[in-house]
């Protein structure tokens, strides 16, 4: 969660699970985010070190993808978590009423 609460690899995150599997060359990711090479550089690896973008060589060329197994693990857990505490709050409620 912490690496996508920075804005820009929120994007860029947000663009690669947008470009499905396939993913997107490193070169075309830059141009579709206007940001220098050394920035993208420094967010993908961040994303790498989480899990949540892998990366691919294709002879010269980098292919960057989302990692949907993670991508889904993320969301199961959010979806599990989601209102879990929501009894306590209930009971806090009608006990206060």
């Amino acid at each position: 969660m912490e690496a996508l609460g920075n804005p820009t690899r929120l994007g860029i995150y947000r663009t690669l699970v947008r470009a499905g599997g396939n993913g997107l060359p490193v070169g075309k990711l830059q141009l579709k985010l206007d940001i220098p090479a050394s920035t993208l550089s420094h967010h993908l690896k961040k994303l790498m070190d989480v899990a949540l973008v892998t990366q691919e060589r294709q002879a010269t060329t980098l292919i960057c993808r989302a990692n949907y197994p993670a991508m889904n693990a993320l969301i199961g857990y959010l979806a599990d978590e989601c209102c879990a505490d929501a009894a306590c709050a209930s009971d806090a409620e009608a006990t206060a009423a």
